[in-house]
């Protein structure tokens, strides 16, 4: 047929899908029936992942028996949970790990200004008084690791407090 000049009809197998829609886009259509965590879609009172490029892929789901039935359940309950993604999760600053953080660095930088060595932390007398008597004092870690991971912020932060002084 190319040879005459003659062009076939134009292919009607297009995928119907949105190319350019975001989980976040879907959020905003649906109201507080789904939330969108690391760029996945979720269905809030079933907690499953939604597929977010095909809208009726999202309205079969919320117009399914399983759906109501648990968006019922949840409505009853006091205590609205969120599904989130692993990702999401992990990135996630608790109080705690800034608290132990601190620790840490603020064991690190007085045993700088003590001129205590940082292998004293290792002795089993200095492990057992920490735990006892320090609040996530047990989390302070060995010497070896003091050394690596956080000296090198405490002597950053002292040269910059140095350098701020000279001016």
């Amino acid at each position: 047929m190319e040879r005459f000049g003659v062009k076939s009809a134009p292919s009607r197998n297009r995928s119907k899908t949105a190319l350019y829609v975001t989980p976040q886009d879907r959020v905003t259509e649906f109201g507080s029936e789904l939330h969108e965590d690391g760029g996945k879609l979720f269905c809030t009172s079933c907690n499953v992942v939604l597929n977010h490029v095909r809208k009726s892929a999202i309205n079969d789901h919320l117009k399914s028996k399983t759906h109501t039935k648990r968006k019922a359940e949840f409505e009853e309950q006091n205590v609205r949970k969120k599904q989130r993604t692993l990702t999401a999760s992990l990135q996630c600053n608790s109080t705690a790990q800034t608290e132990k953080n601190s620790v840490i660095q603020d064991f690190v930088k007085m045993c700088l200004e003590a001129n205590i060595p940082l292998e004293k932390a290792d002795h089993p007398s200095v492990r057992a008084f920490l735990s006892r008597y320090v609040k996530n004092g047990s989390s302070i870690p060995k010497s070896d690791q003091l050394r690596k991971a956080y000296l090198p912020d405490g002597y950053d932060n002292e040269n910059q407090l140095i350098n701020t002084e000279d001016r």
